[in-house]
């Protein structure tokens, strides 16, 4: 039987202005995953506990303890550099306004992820699960799901992401096992929202900002993630920032062999607010070129998303109600991708 845990109920933050102070990395916990690997059940009830802590009180945490590939890393970064070392008319064939189902190249300042900003200072290029045009959920028209576009003189660029794109639905599915052994739910609660999930992934590349940074326009502006989570990994420059519970925002810089996970706003729906959705941004002043490799991770696009029981009480009772995981991330691509500047084809 499944308990109710304590603690529920929302939590919010503000915070304004450009600066972020150097704080302990205790902040944002490192989490050894290595025990989801193996058979010590007590030890892998103490990593769902870090996971809870993690996602309540920060709803960011670095990842140590993974067994994904150095060399599946490396080669996609190494493939994103080559592509976006390309010519503009080069990228430009695979713009994403070409997919239906938001695939393809993004060009500088053509997304704006605060509504209040001038665009965001990054390209970016997205796939997902390459499903193919004859799949029954694509002919109906099931967001989400469909082919990915790729440039066809860069054989190993699809390569790379795919191999990427297939560890990261490893790890995310171990990822998923933690947090339900963190809402005290049976380990494998999540693997059956995940058989075809919304796994959206990007590479990005962000020019440094020089001289005095306008707050309308950097890399990324302060926003949330829309899926269940997301798995970062960056190079070794240092530009993301988390906005923590006293409204400061706190860097995040990389840390060698981890990877970074925050939860996103179907989660926290998910779980009544109660793991939390924290904002973030980018500001890369850092005088390189800086790339990261983001994964978000949600369910199956059908799948029908309550409350979990766990996660609601007669003194907290759902604030949410059931939707569709599919139609809850259109409505918050929408609100995006609307804002888009138009793209010369």
């Amino acid at each position: 039987m499944n308990t109710v845990i304590t603690g529920l109920g929302p939590r919010a933050v503000t915070a304004s202005g450009l600066d972020a102070r150097s704080l302990d990395f205790s902040e944002i916990p490192q989490i050894d995953i290595s025990p989801l690997y193996g058979s010590d059940q007590q030890a892998r009830l103490r990593v769902g506990e870090e996971v809870r802590t993690a996602c309540t009180q920060v709803g960011f945490f670095y990842v140590t303890g993974h067994q994904v590939p150095q060399g599946v890393i490396d080669a996609t970064f190494s493939a994103a550099k080559s592509f976006f070392a390309l010519p503009l008319s080069d990228k430009i064939k695979l713009d994403i306004n070409r997919s239906m189902n938001m695939r393809g190249y993004t060009p500088l300042l053509h997304e704006n992820t605060n509504v209040e900003g001038k665009g965001d200072l990054h390209e970016g290029f997205d796939i997902a699960l390459d499903v193919p045009l004859d799949d029954a959920d694509v002919r109906a028209g099931v967001f989400g799901y469909g082919p990915n576009q790729w440039p066809e003189n860069l054989p190993s660029f699809r390569e790379a992401l795919q191999a990427y794109h297939q560890a990261m639905l490893d790890l995310g599915s171990m990822i998923f096992r933690a947090f339900a052994l963190a809402l005290e739910l049976d380990e494998q609660y999540f693997l059956p929202y995940i058989t075809k999930p919304m796994a959206h992934m990007r590479v990005l590349s962000y020019p440094s900002q020089e001289g005095q940074v306008d707050e309308q326009q950097i890399g990324i502006g302060p926003h949330s993630d829309y899926e269940c989570f997301t798995i970062l990994r960056t190079d070794e420059v240092p530009a993301l920032q988390v906005l923590n519970s006293q409204g400061d925002w706190i860097q995040a810089p990389p840390i060698p062999g981890a990877f970074v996970v925050n939860v996103g706003d179907l989660m926290a729906r998910w779980t009544n607010n109660y793991f939390a959705s924290t904002l973030h941004r980018v500001i890369n002043a850092s005088g390189r070129e800086r790339f990261s490799i983001p994964f978000f991770f949600g369910p199956n696009s059908q799948s029908l998303i309550e409350v979990l029981p766990t996660c609601q009480n007669p003194d907290w009772p759902a604030q949410y109600p059931p939707i569709i995981s599919g139609d809850y991330i259109r409505s918050r691509f929408d609100q995006t991708y609307q804002l888009r500047q138009p793209t010369t084809l």
